[in-house]
């Protein structure tokens, strides 16, 4: 039951890359410069590793840098979308994002040393 769990999420997560990639990044970009289609290309390539790393990696603490990681793209893919067309909640929905993301490093990082978050 639980592999199937994972694989439904699995499915999931690459039907929405796919929906990404192919319907919205091009109907996006394909008015703007090489240089932002290339930025794209390379950050979700990076957030592919990151995934994988998050997926196979040997040990609890290199999951959760690769979670981090993770974060750091998804901050540069706000600012990126926020280049092209103008708007600035893209920057204030990646400055909120970012403070998550160090919460929520520093709780993991926490939990992973043994410690209560009270200490």
């Amino acid at each position: 039951m639980k592999r199937l769990r994972w694989l439904i999420g699995l499915v999931a997560i690459i039907i929405i890359f796919a929906v990404i990639i192919f319907y919205l990044f091009p109907s996006l970009l394909e008015w703007q410069s090489v240089l932002l289609r290339h930025c794209f290309s390379v950050l979700f390539f990076c957030a592919l590793f990151c995934l994988w790393r998050i997926l196979k990696g040997p040990t609890p603490a290199d999951r959760a840098v690769a979670i981090d990681i993770l974060g750091i793209l998804v901050l540069g893919f706000c600012a990126i979308l926020g280049i092209p067309t103008g708007r600035d909640w893209y920057i204030d929905i990646g400055i909120a994002w970012a403070l998550q993301s160090f919460i929520s490093t520093l709780a993991l990082a926490k939990y992973l040393e043994g410690r209560n978050f009270d200490e």
